[in-house]
């Protein structure tokens, strides 16, 4: 263990020497020229014996030109093109085998606008680039800006802003964006949403029962207490480092190997391989047939015996595994977060800004288990036996049973097995929950509980709103949307039978014809994928584009995943609204990637990574695709974009259920 310390040491203080930092950073600045006529102006230093190149687009025979977008609309009218106003150095390249420009510090980047009504604007200035020197470069990288343009002369005064409130901007240059400490609260707040996704809950009464469990012992009442303060802090800690220590060392070894994909790819392993997810789905079932009374789980007895030789140390190997439990079942829906909040610090340059972010969010998210691992000592006094006690051990067995297929039905739907469709999926959350009400009535008991004499106020309550949870899911066997549920279901498109045609993608799909939108049928991946309400949509990239150019029509990306809860409280709260469907099936061309299908492709769908990896799932092609364009692996994740430039229309949008503003993007998409 020591060896392994001073290993993980050398590493992380080896890693500022190897690690190279962005060397460009860029302030904005508008400068008004004449009338309303002002010069936006981002203006890059560059540290070194960098470069980076003119505004010229090579294409995909000469690297990677640098670009400057200044996001327009019905208030500010971009004039002519953007132009360099510092010196360029024209030269031809032996490599690329064409004339290549490149700029040395200061780049001056320019583009005129116009003002076009009587308030104050605030506009989006973004800048793409890619850093070199003569012996390397560093991925190309880009940072959105904002500059400010006063309020126009002699123009109408329009409500309204040039920029909403929702807009998913990305951080400033280095040294200009969001503070570390920005970034340390918001992984904080992270931590603490997590522990509201359907991954996590279920894993409170393992905690209780555990604890309870280890602060019953035949001890002194002081001691035991001692002893389950000790072994709920070492819990704690336990969580945080399962946390901290791997993406510590995953963050070293994309720095090693100069990319993010090492992180990406096992984030969505844990989050969408059928091994892990049968794997969680068995551990529910063995914690919720424990909680009925078939058996007791206890801890190897090598385990028990060498605790008991070192009191002090208690029941450490019980408490680890516990936390290693929690934390590989809770991964499932924490993955997404956890790489969000990774790959958003990892944007600063600094190394050590993921880790102190990481380990942020794993004290936020531990401390409420903490804190309840502390509640059970406080439970001494009160009686050790009776039929309250198992009552609620069987409670948290029911939600454990319900809860617990979440995780197959994420391999059901991953790996397109077909056993968990919606309407079978229902049935069984329908008797479960049927049978939780029985049970707090008192017409169903298990071998250890105490006969129900009479109904208690509390039970009663409880039992209204069981049966009133279970009237609610009925109707849903018959399609309705239940959209508090849409985190939990599988798609309305895998139920074979609904009374509103209009929410079952799946159904409109015939060969040979064209649905309400007017795309083909025989597109690709359209046998196995399908999109809610009738949204006409393609599943792959190319085809996506090549269509939507054809037509003059935008695209609107959905990066999405069978197994993203978000994604389905998007489709069910947001885009189930009619002016979000008029738009998506009208104005736009809609291609949802999935990123965690595991569908193995024809070979020459395959894809070759940079690395030389080959990629044969459609879900590793989109996953590696997202990362390698938007350096994002976090879903849902919305991007609208020109299908000929391939350039983003406006600032792309993640998970909001606000319904306006979700408008508000496809409208300022169409500008």
């Amino acid at each position: 263990m020591k060896r392994f310390r001073l290993l993980f040491l050398t590493l992380l203080l080896a890693v500022p020497a190897l690690a190279q930092q962005q060397p460009v950073s860029w302030k904005a600045e508008a400068v008004q020229v004449e009338g309303n006529i002002y010069e936006i102006r981002a203006t890059g230093t560059i540290v070194g014996d960098w470069h980076i190149y003119d505004l010229t687009d090579y294409g995909s025979d000469g690297p990677n030109g640098t670009i400057l977008s200044v996001e327009a609309g019905d208030k500010v009218k971009l004039v002519g093109e953007p132009y360099i106003a510092s010196k360029v150095q024209k030269a031809f390249d032996d490599v690329f085998g064409i004339e290549i420009g490149t700029c040395d510090s200061p780049v001056v980047l320019i583009q005129k606008v116009e003002l076009l009504q009587g308030n104050e604007v605030r506009v989006p200035v973004t800048v793409e680039w890619q850093a070199c020197n003569d012996e390397n470069c560093i991925p190309p990288d880009d940072v959105t800006m904002t500059v400010d343009l006063p309020a126009g002369e002699g123009l109408p005064v329009l409500a309204g802003t040039e920029i909403d409130a929702g807009d998913d901007l990305n951080a400033a240059a280095p040294g200009e964006g969001k503070s570390v400490w920005g970034l340390i609260l918001e992984a904080i707040a992270w931590g603490f949403v997590a522990l509201l996704t359907p991954c996590v809950f279920p894993m409170v009464p393992m905690t209780v029962s555990f604890f309870l469990k280890q602060n019953q012992t035949e001890e002194g009442e002081e001691k035991n207490k001692g002893r389950g303060r000790w072994l709920a802090s070492v819990f704690g800690l336990s969580i945080v480092g399962l946390y901290t220590i791997p993406i510590a060392v995953i963050i070293l070894i994309t720095y090693f190997a100069g990319g993010e994909a090492v992180t990406a790819d096992i984030f969505n392993w844990l989050a969408t391989h059928w091994l892990p997810n049968i794997i969680f789905f068995l551990i529910f079932m063995l914690f919720a047939a424990s909680f009925f009374g078939a058996f007791e789980i206890t801890l190897p007895s090598s385990w028990l015996n060498k605790s008991d030789e070192k009191s002090n140390r208690g029941g450490l190997g019980g408490v680890f595994f516990v936390a290693l439990t929690l934390v590989l079942v809770s991964f499932s829906c924490t993955g997404p977060i956890v790489g969000s909040v990774l790959i958003k610090s990892t944007q600063g340059g600094q190394f050590w800004e993921p880790i102190i972010t990481m380990l942020a969010f794993s004290i936020a998210f531990a401390l409420p288990f903490t804190l309840l691992a502390f509640a059970p000592s406080l439970l001494d006094k009160l009686p050790k036996s009776g039929g309250w006690l198992n009552s609620v051990k069987v409670v948290l067995g029911f939600i454990e049973v319900a809860l617990g297929f979440k995780f197959l039905s994420v391999a059901d739907q991953t790996y397109h097995w077909g056993l968990l469709d919606r309407e079978v999926y229902l049935a069984i959350w329908i008797v479960v929950f049927t049978l939780l009400g029985l049970y707090l009535l008192g017409k169903i008991q298990f071998a250890y509980d105490s006969p129900v004499k009479h109904l208690s106020v509390f039970r009663l309550v409880l039992v209204i709103i069981d049966f009133t949870f279970v009237v609610y899911m009925l109707p849903g066997m018959w399609g309705a949307p239940l959209k508090a549920l849409s985190g939990y279901l599988p798609p309305i498109t895998t139920q074979d039978f609904v009374l509103d045609p209009a929410q079952h993608g799946g159904t409109t799909y015939v060969v040979g014809q064209q649905d309400e939108g007017g795309v083909p049928a025989t597109r690709k991946y359209a046998d196995f994928l399908h999109m809610p309400y009738g949204i006409p949509a393609f599943f792959d990239y190319e085809e996506a584009r090549a269509y939507a150019a054809k037509v003059g029509k935008p695209m609107l990306l959905d990066f999405t995943g069978h197994g993203c809860v978000n994604c389905r409280e998007m489709e069910s709260r947001v885009w189930s609204d009619p002016r979000v469907l008029k738009l998506m099936k009208n104005e736009y061309v809609v291609c949802s990637l999935y990123g965690d299908d595991k569908k193995i492709l024809d070979k020459e769908d395959w894809v070759t990574t940079e690395d030389g990896k080959v990629l044969k799932s459609l879900g590793k092609i989109n996953s590696y695709f997202m990362m390698k364009r938007y350096h994002v692996n976090a879903q849902p994740y919305y991007v609208i974009l020109d299908p000929v430039t391939e350039k983003n229309k406006v600032p792309a949008r993640s998970y909001n259920l606000d319904v306006d503003q979700y408008v508000a993007f496809l409208e300022k998409g169409l500008e």
